[in-house]
């Protein structure tokens, strides 16, 4: 999470004395807060210099960058709690905690620690998702772990200023590895142990790489993903100004593939089959394929939000928001994820998504975000990261699918219905299809809670606070000089409620800002007891104030049962930001041993083809129970929440070669007498039915 600018056309109102203030995103340009009042001066103004070799301030960027609206915090400033804090720690004690000790990419002979095994992008990938776990854990041996990767890397640069093994150059790894280092120095830094081999370690790398790249330009991987390492070529400008790294972002940009381009005119409006990217012709690094590929594309979102810190471009700015847009019209899911199993692969709610595009998705949205200050992007963060997530894990966290569907009826050894992949893509397991997924995953969790607060403000004099995504969790900063300590205790996405306990080492007038998810219509805001005026659904609230220690915020949302439409007008069911699905009756049958792990299989043991007999315009009928939140929330074994709907079986869908068919168009037939169906939270049933057909009335 390498990017901490904060601040330009900000979306939030300033005010005084505890009065909240609304900012809600235009519907055609997520960027058009520019009818409030931003905050004074932040259009076209210069943003404030930091001196010396490292930018600290809140809101400090370098001139000429354009600073974003937010700014990510350091990594540690943020620890999860409660439920979210017992995921980090079951996926400690899970395979992201042991996988060097099971799988030899990433084990003692992994070449980024000097052996002779895998030398291109596993090692960086483990690490980029294992620094900020064990950081956020306070975890002593997962930091053993980590430092084992760094401390080699920081060793062993070459003369040239290269680093990596040197059995491999492709600019691609690179480019992970600079992410986890940024991160690292980060960690370091907050708990007073900065390293002061990181900064110029990365200066000499990337002076080496700009004098490179004219003779050996970026190709395949790294073209495509050339966004990532502009991530870290900023963050260190910001630290050392040096000029040259304009210089390298700009380059890369040359060199790098064009998506705000392909946003702004989407050419790809159907399933992409292994005929249209030529793949048994030798297509699978051409261009056409990796312009379709959903990794890619989950990396390439952020791209035009990143870009704009050097164009000042309102309309690279919106690219993000457009290439979104784009996706879920021709590709999107009701989990929050566009199909890509593993190109672009249609709105069919059969197709699955890779692992990988759903933790790089997540990371590009918590960048975009950042820097955008648009809402819209954490409504859909929290969707992914609560459903798509931990749907494509076992509850243990020792096994994980590479592609995951909302409507899958079995996972098996079949083929269909995989645009490019092998009949492992949906087993739960150690590397079912491909590794990348097993060495990427880790990073999913522990980045989201890193990134639930960030900091406002376009000078330190105006920094403030926003809650940018919700779960358990506490904050330590600093604004101003004052120690800030905000603990949030909440449930949430299972209830709907968040209180915020505020505690200024000293009392301190700062802007807070919380996020209005877009179906949140009617949430209340109270400070300690008094109720403010409604905020405004898909915006950010502010409330101004001077803050003493003890201050409470408490933030109530509605948590309705709600419809939305998909693939032939299927329906699937929400309340809040979680989905709803049928939980299949699930039968795990172990296909071979693993190491410390296992593949499996997983088979129907029920019914799983209905058709909901609802009016959803009308939910008020769907009865909603509510359970305790056990240590593991996303489990079908004790669900914190399920709804009772009513549904007809449809004897005509059935599957064929383990996958569901295409859903019927609705509304359709069926003479089956009414049955009461429970769902439960998508990721709790890992065979599911999640959007169905409409039976008619």
């Amino acid at each position: 999470m390498p990017l901490r600018f904060a601040s330009m056309d900000c979306p939030l109102f300033r005010g005084s004395a505890c009065r909240i203030r609304l900012a809600a995103a235009s519907s055609s340009n997520p960027l058009s807060p520019p009818r409030l009042s931003p905050y004074p001066g932040s259009p076209g103004r210069s943003p404030p210099r930091a001196e010396g070799a490292v930018a600290r301030t809140a809101g400090a960027t370098r001139a000429p960058l354009h600073p974003g609206a937010f700014a990510l915090l350091p990594l540690g400033s943020v620890k999860p709690t409660g439920w979210l804090k017992n995921q980090l720690q079951v996926q400690a004690k899970g395979l992201s905690g042991h996988l060097d000790e099971t799988w030899a990419d990433v084990g003692p002979t992994s070449a980024w620690l000097g052996g002779y095994g895998e030398s291109w992008e596993r090692g960086p990938y483990f690490l980029d998702g294992l620094i900020p776990l064990a950081w956020l854990l306070d975890d002593a041996r997962l930091i053993a772990k980590a430092q084992k990767y760094i401390d080699w890397t920081l060793t062993h640069q070459q003369p040239s200023g290269m680093i990596g093994p040197a059995s491999n150059d492709d600019w691609w790894p690179r480019i992970v590895i600079l992410k986890a280092l940024t991160q690292y120095h980060e960690a370091a830094a907050g708990q007073g142990n900065e390293d002061p081999r990181v900064l110029p370690l990365m200066d000499k790398y990337f002076r080496h790489q700009l004098a490179a790249l004219p003779a050996r330009p970026l190709r395949d991987w790294g073209k495509f993903r050339w966004q990532d390492e502009a991530l870290s070529v900023l963050w260190l400008y910001n630290r050392t100004g040096e000029p040259y790294l304009l210089d390298l972002v700009r380059l890369l940009h040359q060199q790098g593939y064009n998506w705000i381009a392909q946003s702004a005119d989407f050419p790809y409006k159907q399933k992409i089959t292994a005929e249209f990217i030529k793949l048994n012709e030798g297509g699978g690094l051409k261009d056409l394929a990796l312009a379709t590929h959903g990794v890619n594309n989950g990396q390439a979102l952020k791209t035009g939000a990143v870009w704009s810190l050097v164009s000042g471009s309102r309309s690279d700015r919106a690219a993000t928001a457009q290439m979104l847009s784009e996706l879920d019209r021709w590709h999107g899911l009701p989990n929050g994820m566009f199909s890509c199993d593993e190109h672009l692969s249609g709105r069919d709610p059969s197709q699955g998504s890779e692992l990988c595009t759903v933790v790089e998705t997540m990371f590009s949205l918590e960048q975009a975000l950042a820097i955008t200050g648009d809402a819209a992007l954490g409504d859909r963060l929290e969707k992914i990261a609560f459903n798509a997530l931990p749907g494509t894990f076992s509850d243990d966290m020792w096994a994980h699918q590479y592609n995951q569907e909302p409507n899958q009826v079995e996972c098996s050894l079949h083929h269909k219905p995989w645009v490019s992949d092998g009949p492992e893509s949906n087993l739960y397991g150690l590397e079912p299809n491909f590794g990348c997924c097993t060495a990427n995953f880790h990073q999913g969790w522990p980045k989201f809670a890193a990134s639930l607060f960030m900091l406002s403000g376009a000078s330190e004099s105006e920094g403030g606070l926003v809650a940018a995504a919700y779960a358990p969790c506490e904050l330590r900063t600093h604004i101003r000089g004052v120690s800030i300590h905000v603990s949030e205790e909440t449930d949430y996405p299972f209830r709907g409620v968040i209180r915020f306990t505020v505690n200024p080492a000293t009392p301190l007038q700062f802007p807070l800002g919380m996020r209005i998810p877009a179906w949140a219509e009617g949430a209340k805001i109270t400070v300690n007891g008094e109720l403010e005026p409604t905020p405004a659904a898909g915006s950010f609230a502010q409330i101004v104030r001077t803050w003493r220690a003890g201050d409470h915020v408490e933030l109530a949302f509605p948590m309705q049962p709600r419809a939305s439409r998909w693939f032939n007008d299927s329906i699937a069911i929400e309340r809040g930001p979680i989905v709803f699905s049928y939980g299949i009756g699930e039968s795990w049958v172990k296909l071979r041993d693993r190491g410390m792990t296992a593949d499996w299989q997983v088979f129907p043991t029920t019914s799983w083809n209905y058709a909901l007999d609802l009016d959803p315009s009308d939910l008020g009928k769907i009865a909603v129970s509510e359970g305790p939140i056990g240590e593991n929330p996303f489990s079908r074994k004790q669900p914190p929440v399920s709804l009772q709907v009513n549904a007809r079986k449809l004897p005509a869908w059935i599957a064929e070669d383990g996958a569901a068919n295409p859903l019927p168009q609705s509304p359709v037939a069926t003479d089956q007498p009414a049955e009461d169906l429970t769902l439960i939270p998508y990721a709790a049933a890992k065979l599911r039915i999640t959007a169905f057909p409409q039976a008619k009335s």
